[in-house]
């Protein structure tokens, strides 16, 4: 058996996690354990030992990789070279991930996850929409889970930029949820990858979703948190991106947005401020896509005295309204657009 294998079979074990696999590996040697299961009753269960002792564990194994390649999908073990770098030494890697794409080309010299609220504002999507095309044009990977809302629009921004994304997914690759993003992850998969740890035939049940968020936060070098409540998860992939120590940031928002409450919070906690791709590119010391402010057509546009509705900067700028809600989210934050009554936009 090769090494990958070797971390499918244990990887399939009943009753055995990420932390025993590696329990394991730094003992005996995974092979040495996994032909010789009875000497490692102190780390596997009982039913685990009689798995190994049987053969079934590896039949289980050599059909799932049958069955994964059947499907289009990549078996890569924490030993290989594909296996992301940063996640390998995190506190509990997965020992294998399922990958459909190209995660040996979604490795460049950084990583960044854009997480959020599946309930996200209008202003929300556009922003992290903004921030995944503008991070993936400066040849950053942008990571995200694939869920409803912010993270749709971050994946989605990467492609529109033509970069690289990655999806990570709570369940098997055959039970992809949500299932309107079956069409979105074909396109991440065509330019750079889906991924999961879990086996085919997972449903996404909620007790999964904390455990692929560990995934993104161990594979980024910072997680950009756009909208959140204060119970969410984004939260929780914050929170363990910090345990790996990786840079926490976010999107500030307005007090009475119960959206906002949860970036609030990592804002007053310490998180760093970020209002569009350049504040995260500074802080991880990496090149923009472009020195030119990008709100400057929008001011241009605004002049100083007539405020403009978002339909008259449409047709003055030429970019969609999605795209000028995000830039224009960016500039109030700045302080350098008001958003007056009666939705209305001028310089301040």
């Amino acid at each position: 058996m090769d090494d990958t294998f070797d971390l499918l079979v244990a990887s399939l074990l009943p009753s055995v996690g990420p932390r025993q696999v590696r329990a394991l590996a730094a003992g005996p040697g995974l092979a040495a354990a996994l032909r010789n299961p009875a000497a490692c009753r102190e780390v596997l269960p009982d039913a685990a030992v009689r798995a190994l002792a049987g053969g079934q564990a590896v039949a289980r194994a050599e059909s799932e990789r049958r069955r994964a390649l059947e499907r289009g999908l990549s078996v890569i073990g924490w030993h290989d070279a594909d296996y992301p770098a940063l996640l390998h030494h995190t506190f509990d890697p997965p020992p294998v991930l399922y990958a459909r794409g190209r995660l040996g080309g979604a490795a460049p010299a950084a990583a960044v996850a854009v997480v959020g609220s599946r309930a996200a504002s209008p202003q929300g999507l556009a922003l992290a929409r903004g921030l995944g095309r503008d991070l993936a044009a400066a040849g950053v990977t942008v990571v995200s889970g694939l869920a409803r809302g912010i993270d749709t629009a971050a994946h989605q921004g990467a492609l529109d930029a033509q970069g690289l994304t990655v999806a990570v997914l709570g369940s098997g690759h055959d039970r992809l949820y949500p299932r309107e993003n079956a069409s979105l992850a074909e396109r991440i998969a065509e330019t750079g990858a889906v991924v999961t740890e879990f086996p085919l035939g997972t449903p996404p049940l909620p007790g999964h979703f904390p455990r692929r968020n560990r995934i993104i936060a161990g594979w980024a070098r910072a997680v950009v948190v756009v909208e959140a409540r204060e119970r969410s998860g984004a939260l929780v992939t914050a929170r363990l991106a910090l345990d790996e120590g990786r840079e926490v940031m976010a999107v500030p928002g307005h007090p009475s947005h119960p959206g906002a409450a949860g970036t609030n919070a990592l804002l007053r906690d310490g998180a760093r401020l970020v209002r569009d791709a350049r504040d995260v590119s500074e802080e991880l010391g990496l090149s923009p896509a472009t020195e030119e402010p990008p709100g400057d057509a929008i001011l241009a546009a605004l002049g100083r005295d007539v405020p403009l509705s978002l339909d008259e900067l449409v047709e003055r700028v030429g970019w969609s309204a999605a795209e000028l809600l995000g830039r224009l989210t960016a500039l109030e934050l700045d302080q350098r657009v008001r958003r007056l009554p009666g939705a209305l936009f001028a310089r301040a």
